[in-house]
């Protein structure tokens, strides 16, 4: 196996932006701020449990917080940490670099 003249942080870094849905859940979250499980999942299109998995993910990573809240029925939020709202500007690019040059699935 060959390995990658890359810097290892660079490929961690692509490696969690470019999981399947991690990018749109990300731009979710900035877009809207902190959101609960059923608003993520309606804004994404994903399915439940993927979602969970995605966001047990990203919350491993630093990225996103889980906060629960103590009421009657029990209220979670999902929100960037600042870890992950320092991904903004890189977010920000690729939204504009995609506005530019990537085109629509016919």
């Amino acid at each position: 196996m060959s390995h990658s003249c890359l810097c290892p942080k660079f490929e961690k870094a692509m490696e969690i932006l470019s999981k399947r849905w991690n990018g749109l859940i990300i731009h979710q979250l900035l877009q809207e701020g902190p959101q609960r499980f059923c608003t993520i999942e309606s804004g994404i299109s994903i399915s439940g449990r993927l979602l969970s998995q995605r966001l047990k993910d990203l919350e491993r990573e630093g990225i996103v917080n889980r906060e629960v809240f103590p009421e009657t029925p029990v209220r979670i939020e999902y929100s960037l940490t600042e870890k992950g709202l320092a991904l903004k500007p890189v977010i920000t690019e690729i939204e504009k670099w995609a506005e530019t040059w990537a085109e629509e699935d016919k």
